[in-house]
């Protein structure tokens, strides 16, 4: 099934790919980039969990799952300060594979998701003053794997995601706003495809760019929205069809999209990557990242420029925008971490989050990058 797909990974299918992506850095690629450290363990093992840095600059960690439909309503809170883990108020519902940001009155908005063998159109928002979740509206569509954005105006776009319908066809073309005052849904203009597993990243005008994802196939389409319209238009092609890969807002507003996989899913992992110039409305190649990658979290661009690449290998790393090349993170997370969360710190820090690796178990680890 198409869902499970997203989300799960067989223990014969590890079996067959436990040596992809392991290769180690050279010595000179892991200078002068930082380094990853083992951080307290999370409360319960997760992956495909939502990770949201909050305004008093702790984390709120929610959902995930442990394995197959051990879904979690548990959620709990990183404190940067003592580096702990701490228990915070449960969700509403068990989900994994949902989305959430932080709206600009401070709550967590939380949307979407599997719930069992179904996705699900249910909400929730966090309030990090009383540690409790309360519903709010329903989206207009049940999604799996949706794909928040923040806008300008502290409305969010909703795109994309996986419905309930079983196979490839079961992507989603619709689009919805959640309008953070009034703190209900409402249809947008749709997509021009259907994507899942797609990047949604806003750009430095305001637009949000969503490139790639599947649909009946791998998308190698990109398209924008302009929140102006509240519609989409397409934009150029990329060079590769990708999806659960990562992208990243680079400081001088191009975008960075790397890794991913094509139809082949575990066999057909990539190290490619491009870069969109929403100036000309194209994309170019970009020099390949030093493993092959998918299953990823958003990029985090950390305080000097640099995009921090974490996920579906043991190690992390860097892509520089002044000389246009990756280089490799010295240390590791002691095997890939597929479906984990990468989060800024608002000290700079990076804190690395669960996922899993090549047997269907999460881990409760969690890791710290450090520039």
């Amino acid at each position: 099934m198409l869902r499970l797909r997203f989300l799960l990974v067989s223990i014969v299918v590890g079996a067959c790919i436990v040596a992809i992506g392991l290769s180690a850095p050279s010595p000179t690629e892991s200078a002068s980039v930082g380094s990853i450290v083992p951080g307290a363990e999370m409360r319960a093992p997760r992956s495909g969990q939502t990770a949201t840095l909050l305004p008093d600059g702790r984390v709120l960690i929610a959902g995930g799952m442990r394995r197959n439909q051990d879904f979690y309503r548990s959620a709990e809170l990183f404190d940067p300060k003592s580096g702990q883990f701490q228990p915070t108020g449960e969700m509403l519902i068990g989900r994994v594979g949902h989305g959430a940001v932080l709206l600009p009155s401070g709550k967590v908005l939380v949307a979407g998701g599997w719930v069992g063998h179904a996705v699900t159109d249910e909400a929730e928002l966090y309030d990090p003053a009383s540690e409790k979740f309360t519903a709010t509206a329903r989206m207009t569509v049940k999604r799996g794997q949706p794909r928040l954005t923040l806008l300008r105006d502290g409305n969010v776009l909703v795109t994309g995601g996986a419905g309930d319908n079983d196979g490839p066809g079961s992507s989603i073309v619709a689009a919805e706003i959640f309008d953070a005052a009034t703190l209900m849904f409402r249809a947008s203009g749709p997509m021009h495809h259907a994507r899942v597993s797609q990047t949604a990243t806003l750009l430095a005008d305001g637009r949000v760019l969503v490139a790639g994802g599947r649909g009946s196939e791998v998308n190698v389409s990109a398209e924008l929205y302009d929140p102006k319209s509240g519609t989409f238009r397409e934009t150029g092609s990329m060079i590769t069809a990708r999806y659960k890969h990562t992208a990243g807002l680079l400081p001088d507003g191009r975008v960075l999209l790397a890794g991913g996989s094509d139809d082949r899913d575990w066999h057909g992992t990539l190290k490619s990557a491009e870069i969109y110039d929403p100036q000309r409305g194209t994309f170019t190649a970009a020099a390949t990242l030093n493993d092959a990658r998918f299953k990823l979290p958003a990029a985090v661009r950390l305080e000097s420029g640099q995009l921090l690449i974490a996920g579906g290998n043991r190690q992390a790393e860097l892509y520089d925008e002044r000389s246009g090349k990756f280089a490799v993170v010295a240390g590791d997370m002691g095997d890939s971490r597929h479906f984990m969360t990468e989060t800024l710190l608002s000290d700079g820090r990076v804190l690395l989050a669960g996922g899993y690796a090549y047997s269907p178990d999460a881990t409760a680890q969690t890791w710290i990058y450090r520039p």
